[in-house]
C-alpha cells in the first residue's frame, strides 16, 4: 500500500510537470493531478493488460508502435473519468504520456540511488 502511494505521489509530480510543459494538458489543481496519478495507476494495472492481450496481432503487425495507441487510449479514458482534467488531442495525450513516463523514470532512479543498499 506504501509502495502504491509513493508511485501515486510520484506520479502526481509528472503529472504536473507535463500539464505545465504542454498547452493542451489542463489540469485544476494538485488534488486533480494526485487523482489522475491513482486513476492512471488503477487503469495502467488492470485494464492495460487486457487491452494489450486483445491487440496482440496489430501490435506484431505494427512492430509494436499500437502500445502508443493503448498508452494513449488509457491516457483519454482517464480524462473522461477524472473531473477538472483535460486532455485536447491524441497528441497531446501522446506527448502527455511520453513526459510523465521519463519524468516519473527519472525521479524514481534518483530515489533508488540515494537509498543505501541492503546488506545480506
Amino acid at each position: 500500500m506504501i509502495q502504491f502511494l509513493a508511485k501515486t505521489l510520484i506520479t502526481a509530480v509528472g503529472v504536473l510537470a507535463a500539464a505545465f510543459l504542454l498547452s493542451g494538458v489542463h489540469i485544476d489543481s494538485t488534488l486533480t493531478a494526485i487523482l489522475v496519478a491513482a486513476v492512471l495507476g488503477l487503469l495502467n494495472n488492470f485494464v492495460k493488460p487486457f487491452l494489450i492481450i486483445l491487440t496482440i496481432p496489430i501490435t506484431i503487425f505494427t512492430l509494436g508502435l499500437f502500445l502508443l495507441v493503448i498508452n494513449i487510449l488509457i491516457i483519454k479514458w482517464a480524462a473522461d473519468i477524472v473531473p477538472g482534467f483535460k486532455v485536447d488531442g491524441w497528441f497531446s495525450a501522446l506527448l502527455f504520456s511520453l513526459i510523465v513516463s521519463i519524468i516519473t523514470s527519472f525521479i524514481e532512479g534518483l530515489i533508488k540511488n540515494n537509498q543505501p543498499e541492503k546488506e545480506q
